[in-house]
């Protein structure tokens, strides 16, 4: 079994874990026979958050009886000292655990977003007490912007660091590298870029043969991605030149003609949240989230409709994306 270092919390982590988003679809007889599979398999690391809807909750009677056998990562939204004191209850009483092994801030984009959240009466205030208090063991941060993360690592704050990494994003690695240095853990997310990866087993192994890589997150909602996954961390292989190649041939026709969610085209003078129109396109596309998706687009503020076609983002975007004539096709997809 491949078992990993999580950085400095001493957890012993194997190296493929399951990844919260998908279960939520699935009914609670289902949830907990595939958490009891990935019990069984050997997974050990589990991560949700407060804004899966039912994702906390099913997790929480799927790790009922094998408690002990789960390192337990949830994460809010909330940037704020009281709003994170509060998600921190509501996520105890949703797993039913008397503590959870690592609570990570959520999506930190921006640094006006990092500075609420380290701030006097932030959330990161929040999370301090509870550790204290013996309602967290440690205290991580997610983030699609490699530039916060590269802040973050400098500091002693966080334990854990969540990212992106796939065969087509692989702009972590020098983040990767100094947070193994500084004895913070790696969690990968995003290993199949959302979903646009097909070659699964290929993308896993490609991920793991970084060594700064601590656990890797692919989401799950069948039995057999279990077995599948864990087959990689059972008997994990670096890959050959040839399956190599093949992963980079395929990464190749995938593209680039995606969001990666770094929030560079941001601030759009219409107020649209542009990389959330693409999240909710993606849960829609490639998690078959289709009710959930239609339902979160709805509660946006502003949507991909209100975009006047100025064009500004595009001429931020490092990716080159033509994110007009995206939101167009989001528009048509979620209404």
């Amino acid at each position: 079994m491949e078992i990993r270092k999580l950085g400095r919390t001493g957890y012993d982590v194997v190296s493929i874990g399951f990844g919260g988003i998908p279960i939520q679809r699935l009914g609670e007889k289902e949830a907990i026979e595939l958490i009891e599979l990935a019990a069984k398999e050997g997974m050990n690391f589990i991560d949700t958050a407060r804004g899966y809807e039912a994702s906390e909750t099913l997790i929480g009677k799927g790790i009922k009886d094998n408690r002990e056998k789960w390192i337990i990562a949830t994460k809010s939204m909330a940037r704020d000292y009281e709003g994170m004191k509060r998600d921190i209850n509501i996520s105890l009483e949703n797993l039913g655990c008397e503590y959870i092994d690592l609570y990570q801030c959520h999506n930190v984009r921006t640094k006006e977003d990092y500075n609420r959240v380290m701030g006097d009466h932030g959330a990161y205030k929040a999370l301090q007490e509870a550790k204290k208090e013996g309602k967290i063991r440690e205290i991580g941060i997610s983030s699609h912007d490699v530039n916060i993360l590269k802040m973050v690592v400098e500091t002693d704050d966080f334990s854990t660091i969540q990212f992106p990494y796939n065969a087509v994003e692989t702009q972590g690695e020098e983040l990767f590298r100094r947070a193994h240095e500084r004895d913070i853990g790696v969690i990968v997310m995003k290993p199949l870029a959302g979903g646009a990866i097909a070659k699964g087993e290929l993308a896993l192994r490609y991920i793991l043969e970084n060594s700064n890589v601590s656990v890797v997150i692919p989401g799950v909602d069948k039995m057999e991605q279990i077995t599948e996954n864990m087959e990689v961390a059972k008997d994990f292989k670096p890959l050959n030149e040839e399956e190599g190649q093949e992963l980079q041939d395929f990464a190749s026709k995938l593209g680039n003609t995606f969001c990666r969610r770094c929030g560079y085209c941001l601030p759009c003078p219409e107020a649209i949240d542009i990389p959330s129109q693409f999240l909710m396109e993606g849960y829609y596309t490639r998690y078959d989230l289709k009710e959930w998706a239609i339902e979160r687009y709805n509660t946006l503020s502003k949507k991909a409709s209100d975009c006047i076609k100025c064009g500004k983002c595009e001429t931020r975007c490092p990716y080159d994306l033509p994110i007009r004539e995206m939101l167009k096709n989001v528009a048509g997809l979620l209404g």
